[in-house]
């Protein structure tokens, strides 16, 4: 699977899957796509990656309580 990186808009091979869908994981390891060699991988914030479609990656990738409403002081569960 590919995502982009917000930063530089390079392709990212997303080398640990389980990690991308996991929202207790805040990285992942991927390859970059960029110029004409293979680059050695790397660790990537989920939190600067996009698909290439432009999309956000959905947020009960990104935090595990993405159930919780909160508001003031109180935080409510949906």
């Amino acid at each position: 699977m590919f995502v982009q990186q917000k930063s530089t808009n390079n392709l990212i091979e997303v080398l640990t899957l389980q990690d991308l869908y996991d929202p207790c994981r805040k990285e992942i390891m991927g390859q970059s796509h960029a110029g004409e060699e293979m680059q050695e991988p790397s660790s990537y914030l989920k939190s600067e990656l996009i698909f290439p479609s432009g999309e956000e990656l959905p947020l009960c990738w990104l935090d595990p309580h993405y159930r919780e409403v909160k508001s003031g002081k109180n935080a409510m569960s949906i």
